[in-house]
């Protein structure tokens, strides 16, 4: 064990771990719900701590050496490195100074370490004064967090481009599937099955669009502002090279924030991420359940498309199969939608300089983005590629459809259509027969007005 010491004391840190007192305060404190900090953010926090240690040591505030270690030990961390330093749960401290403080200790201890000191010698590398340095929990953790979300958004974008041409290449496939369309899941008139999901498509590519233009908030960084957007104890230059960096390392086009204070006291960026995510898992959810339907059956239900069968479905009926990967799906959306409302809450909740609730919005929103990510994905390869349709069902629904009248509204009127529709339904006789047998209209044009 070593002993460390902070204004509130001195406690025993175990010698191995690269975390120090305040760390070990925290994991006291905050046994709450066992998870600790995404690996995104981690990642995030020492991309900006590297950032800052070397443009430091560029503008001549850190010796070359205290600048190369710390930018070292943060290489060490972003291969992938000492990630079970971080024991801090998600739920801690307001602000997110907890895991701030941690991915300083940590990177201080290895940083001594590097130049041949022991962990804990905070006399070479000092968590606050050095790793720290210029910083603020109030502005590092935001910081990290639209860093840490606009990277995440990313594969997102890559998954929903992925379904959109999924769902277009379905629409080509069954373009000439003739079948019955449907509103207030009543028979209405007849339309093409590719017709259903070429727009399936567009609402996933409308919803992409979506996504990228709000994601386009977060690449505003309020770095530099420190306690309260004032900049105190920051080099004015120091947060320019620091979103030079992140912007070269990323490939993302990062920004310094207009104004610091609102960067420090806002967190719409992260509301408008959050409510394209619920907008986007509303559509999901409607689109899964047209295909749970159109899927039903298979000798009960409208039976019009078979899914592919991913895994048995009842453990007592046998040869159950069930539409589960849309029903995943479903439960996914379901989650994000309450991540939602707790993002809301905790944006509405700043007071004056600062927004305390910033680390249950990382964590809500970097949770939804990969959930929704790894679902669509699924739900893409596993069900929507591997879609067939029954064209003879289609085919029969279309042609029996009672909301076929409407094309002969032209001809008949539209009082006499609705007559042939009420004794097709009560009869059972198809409207085809009911026009031959009342002498309605000419053979040719009652083929010509009821081809498919």
């Amino acid at each position: 064990m070593r002993i460390e010491k902070d204004a509130l004391g001195t406690q025993e840190i175990p010698d191995s771990a690269y975390w120090g007192i305040h760390t070990s305060r925290s994991v006291q404190n905050f046994q709450v719900s066992g998870i600790t900090e995404p690996s995104g953010m981690i990642e995030a926090m020492t991309m900006v701590k590297k950032a800052a240690a070397l443009t430091h040591k560029e503008l001549g505030l850190l010796k070359p050496e205290i600048g190369d270690a710390i930018a070292k030990a943060c290489d060490e961390i972003l291969a992938g490195s000492l990630r079970d330093q971080f024991p801090v749960d998600i739920f801690h401290m307001g602000a997110g100074t907890s895991l701030n403080m941690n991915v300083n200790e940590v990177l201080a201890n290895r940083a001594v370490e590097i130049l041949g000191g022991k962990k804990g010698d905070y006399t070479l590398i000092h968590p606050n004064d050095h790793v720290n340095m210029g910083q603020s929990t109030n502005d590092v953790f935001p910081t990290a967090m639209r860093v840490a979300c606009r990277r995440k958004v990313e594969g997102l974008l890559t998954a929903l481009k992925k379904l959109t041409e999924a769902f277009e290449a379905k629409g080509k496939e069954f373009w000439d599937i003739v079948k019955a369309g449907r509103t207030h899941l009543q028979d209405a008139v007849p339309i093409r099955l590719g017709q259903e999901f070429t727009a399936y498509a567009s609402t996933m590519q409308k919803c992409r669009t979506a996504l990228h233009q709000s994601a386009t908030a977060l690449e505003e960084l309020g770095i530099g502002g420190t306690a309260v957007g004032t900049g105190l104890n920051a080099h004015p230059q120091l947060r320019f090279g620091i979103v030079e960096k992140l912007k070269a390392w990323t490939g993302l086009p990062f920004r310094p924030a207009e104004n610091l204070f609102e960067a420090m006291q806002s967190q719409r960026p992260i509301m408008e991420v959050s409510s394209s995510l619920r907008n986007l898992t509303l559509e999901l959810i409607r689109i899964a359940n047209d295909l749970r339907l159109l899927s039903s059956g298979p000798r009960t239900g409208f039976a019009e498309v078979h899914l592919p069968a991913a895994i048995p479905g009842s453990s007592i009926m046998p040869g159950k199969v069930n539409p589960s990967i849309p029903e995943m799906l479903n439960m996914v959306c379901f989650q994000v939608m309450g991540c939602d409302l707790t993002i809301s809450m905790a944006v509405q909740a700043g007071q004056l300089e600062l927004n305390v609730m910033m680390p249950v919005m990382a964590y809500n929103l970097l949770f939804s983005i990969h959930i929704l990510t790894n679902a669509i994905s699924i739900f893409s390869e596993k069900c929507v590629t591997g879609i067939t349709a029954d064209e003879q069902q289609c085919r029969q629904y279309a042609e029996s459809t009672l909301a076929l009248s409407t094309v002969l509204n032209p001809y008949i009127g539209y009082a006499k259509s609705a007559e042939i529709t009420r004794e097709a339904l009560a009869t059972g006789k198809s409207m085809l027969t009911l026009l031959r047998e009342k002498n309605l209209l000419p053979e040719e044009k009652i083929q010509e007005l009821l081809h498919p």
